[in-house]
């Protein structure tokens, strides 16, 4: 059994949301994170949940492979690039994407950007996907660290976004899953105003159905100067 809970918020400086989040009957989860100027973030971000609801509702959990996400994820890519080709205002628009599908033991994940999922196993916080980002290719190369990537004034600039190239290269994994273990998918929002550190406490100590929306009130509280997006899923013995 799955118990989900999901919120999203426009944050106390953006004037749009350009978030996009979408939860399938099919126990899949996604996130994207939009950008662009002139609503063009809102318009990429909505391709790209709306490619995923088109492909993958329906099918059940078994139906979907590393490979299918992948799919959702080159074919919004495409989407994306047409519709910029066709009208000037959606130029250099773009969004990340963070795909997550939990089977009965085991999720696989498809991911471009710096959205991240999480999960939460036995009392350890693990990001399951890697930031697309150049100050993550600073912290892996031991540049700087990752207290000071989150400060960092290039922290939002993206090496790789759905929607930019045609040659795009998705992530994708798979892992073991079992009762217990707890799921978050969020934008940069909440990463960029709230630690690891917190964010493990608030998944640990809050109800599964309080958490997401107190996940946003800790980025808000923190500033929010941007959107944000959290969905948390817990598995729980049937």
């Amino acid at each position: 059994m799955l118990i989900r809970t999901e919120a999203t918020d426009i944050g106390l400086v953006r004037p749009v949301n350009e978030d996009s989040y979408i939860c399938l009957d099919s126990a899949v989860y996604v996130v994207a994170d939009g950008m662009g100027g002139h609503a063009a973030g809102e318009v990429a971000s909505a391709l790209l949940t709306q490619t995923a609801k088109e492909i993958l509702e329906g099918l059940g959990p078994n139906d979907i492979t590393e490979a299918l996400l992948r799919q959702v994820v080159l074919e919004a890519n495409r989407r994306i690039l047409a519709k910029a080709e066709g009208d000037n205002i959606y130029n250099g628009m773009g969004t990340t994407a963070s795909l997550l599908c939990l089977k009965e033991q085991q999720a696989v994940w498809a991911h471009v950007g710096d959205s991240r999922i999480y999960l939460l196993h036995e009392g350890k916080l693990q990001q399951i996907t890697k930031d697309h980002s150049l100050v993550w290719d600073l912290v892996e190369n031991g540049s700087i660290t990752p207290e000071e990537a989150q400060q960092h004034p290039k922290r939002n600039l993206l090496t790789r976004a759905v929607g930019v190239d045609e040659d795009l290269l998705v992530d994708t994994g798979a892992f073991p899953i079992v009762a217990g273990d707890k799921f978050l998918l969020c934008s940069d929002g909440l990463t960029n105003m709230v630690s690891d550190a917190s964010i493990k406490n608030i998944i640990e100590s809050i109800p599964a159905g309080d958490t997401a929306k107190l996940l946003i009130d800790q980025a808000l509280a923190a500033g929010g100067i941007d959107n944000i997006t959290a969905i948390l899923i817990e598995k729980r013995d049937a």
